[in-house]
């Protein structure tokens, strides 16, 4: 099949299309700002032989074809794990999800909790508006107010009542009244939480799940696109060059997609502006001894912890750090809208490490031998009461001119790696005209 079909984006979605399309006997050309693929789920190396992917990144897909795909891209080489997640409140350390476990948790903090979930069972027909009253209504009020509406001002960057629900999925797992008893009574008793075990590469970081997929594309980096012509069917690039398409697939995200388009309309530009992301700082560090923690990673409440999330990248695999030597990655979450970052990120070092070494993971300063940060201007979505309206202006608009979007940030949704790399075949599909390439 001879067809010229242009891909915005080296990333999970960019390749899923690249792969869909190869299938069908199609080379696309991925065109990529970057000098180097991965988008979102790149990683970077360091000279002093840490490694560090863009956030937290693992593959705990249930998909089988989705899973062979990805050992393939790894010549199977890739370690396995049993996910152990925990938290950090206020000096305790509480396995993940928090609402199971209890146990050890000041016990008047406990009997609240408990209270309140029997009381907010009692309600047959709560009334939903928005997040915070999801939460409320599915864990009562104590334990709403103190674990989760805390979280959210940290990852979201606004509070619960600011955000819809139409996010949640598994996320938050809504526990039996038995099962929050158990967990008060006794340490650590149930597994539940969404991801059981989870897969990473063995080598090369979280981006070598491409590997497979970089061969079925021309992929060309360096190339920043700076203007997009429907009508002519043709790209601009930063560097001067230009490139026509018969079908073009994006995972830029809308933000930055809609300006690009040549004539877009005011309504749309203006609902492409109201989209409202999350940006992350991440703050690296490296130590000269291993990392001890049997968790991969940890969620921390405080206000006065600097960092929202926290993981452990050389317990994924020992190729992320040198011989002997541990990391952490820690997550700083900020907004255009809710919350400007107002400081250089270099700056958020040295607070991370003391808060490292207040919680006790770190025992003293002169174990740190590496930080460096890694800016991410697109996070994770926020769910606010503008987005509904808004996506489905730029998505109807983007239907109208033939631009297929996918990804995270062309979906503008909570969505993981397999599903990024699915929604880039979707895309496929419809850049093809194939719509029964579409139900991956």
């Amino acid at each position: 099949m001879s067809k010229s079909i242009a891909v915005l984006g080296a990333g999970m979605a960019g390749f899923g299309a690249a792969y869909a399309l190869h299938e069908e006997g199609v080379k696309p050309t991925i065109y990529e700002a970057r000098p180097r693929l991965g988008g979102h789920t790149s990683t970077h190396f360091y000279d002093d032989g840490f490694a560090f992917d863009e956030g937290p990144h693992i593959s705990f897909t249930s998909d089988k074809r989705i899973q062979k795909l990805f050992a393939k891209s790894v010549d199977d080489k890739f370690e396995r794990f049993k996910a152990y997640v925990n938290n950090y409140w206020q000096g305790h350390w509480v396995k993940h999800p928090a609402q199971v476990n209890l146990h050890g948790l000041p016990a008047e903090l406990i009997v609240s909790c408990i209270n309140d979930f029997v009381e907010a069972t009692k309600v047959t027909d709560p009334q939903i508006n928005n997040y915070e009253d999801w939460l409320r209504a599915a864990f009562g009020k104590t334990f709403a107010e103190t674990f989760p509406m805390q979280y959210t001002k940290k990852y979201h960057t606004t509070e619960a009542k600011n955000l819809t629900t139409d996010w949640l999925g598994p996320r938050l797992y809504r526990p039996k009244l038995e099962e929050m008893l158990l967990g008060a009574l006794k340490p650590e008793p149930l597994d539940v939480h969404y991801v059981d075990d989870f897969r990473y590469p063995s080598n090369g970081g979280f981006v070598a799940y491409l590997s497979l997929f970089e061969p079925m594309a021309d992929l060309r980096v360096g190339h920043k696109v700076v203007a997009i012509d429907t009508d002519a069917r043709e790209l601009t690039f930063q560097n001067g060059e230009r490139a026509s398409y018969e079908s073009l697939v994006s995972s830029i995200p809308l933000p930055e997609l809609i300006p690009l388009i040549k004539n877009a309309p005011k309504d749309v530009s203006e609902a492409a502006n109201l989209l409202s992301c999350s940006s992350v700082a991440l703050v690296n560090i490296g130590l000269n001894k291993p990392v001890d923690s049997k968790a991969q990673w940890t969620y921390f409440y405080d206000d006065d912890i600097s960092f929202t999330r926290l993981s452990y990248p050389s317990l994924f695999a020992s190729s992320m750090a040198p011989v002997g030597c541990g990391s952490f990655q820690a997550e700083h979450y900020y907004s255009k809208k809710w919350k400007p970052l107002e400081v250089p990120t270099d700056s958020l070092i040295e607070p991370t490490i003391d808060d490292l070494l207040r919680c006790g993971l770190i025992e003293k300063r002169e174990d740190v031998v590496h930080t460096s940060v890694i800016f991410a201007p697109y996070a994770n979505v926020i769910f606010d009461y503008d987005r509904p309206k808004s996506l489905e202006t730029v998505h109807g608009f983007l239907d109208d001119v033939g631009i297929a979007y996918c990804g995270r940030y062309g979906d503008w949704g909570y969505i993981w790696t397999d599903q990024a790399f699915k929604s880039g075949e979707r895309a496929a599909g419809r850049a093809l005209k194939r719509p029964e390439l579409q139900n991956v």
